[in-house]
């Protein structure tokens, strides 16, 4: 589970996180919804923590999901989470959708229960 995994690495205190700002909306959406007040304090936690970094969605960030929707088919949420790691040149890109793992510009951890 990419919980488990984020856990694990929040235990280093050398590692630090980065995301796209577009994960903001696609965490807060349900507990928003759901009317989910913990859910959405615990999102609100993780997204302003002090080693987790969010990145805006910049003019390179689109144009590089362009290029990685049209070569790979992916959905343009995901080209946009992969598009930011790429330009930020994360370490690595932890997901629990494996299709995401056939990016081959960087290297795409697929998290499992």
């Amino acid at each position: 589970m990419v919980a488990k995994r984020l856990l694990q690495h929040q235990a280093d205190p050398e590692a630090a996180l980065v995301t796209s700002r577009l994960s903001r909306l696609e965490c807060r959406t349900k507990p928003l919804r759901d009317g989910n007040a913990g859910l959405l304090a615990t999102y609100e936690r993780f997204l302003t923590a002090r080693r987790l970094t969010l990145v805006e969605l910049s003019a390179d960030v689109v144009d590089r999901a362009t290029d990685l929707r049209a070569r790979y088919g992916f959905k343009t949420p995901d080209a946009l989470h992969l598009a930011t790691a790429i330009e930020e040149q994360v370490g690595a890109f932890l997901t629990g959708d494996a299709a995401l793992a056939r990016c081959s510009e960087l290297r795409v951890e697929v998290v499992t229960s």
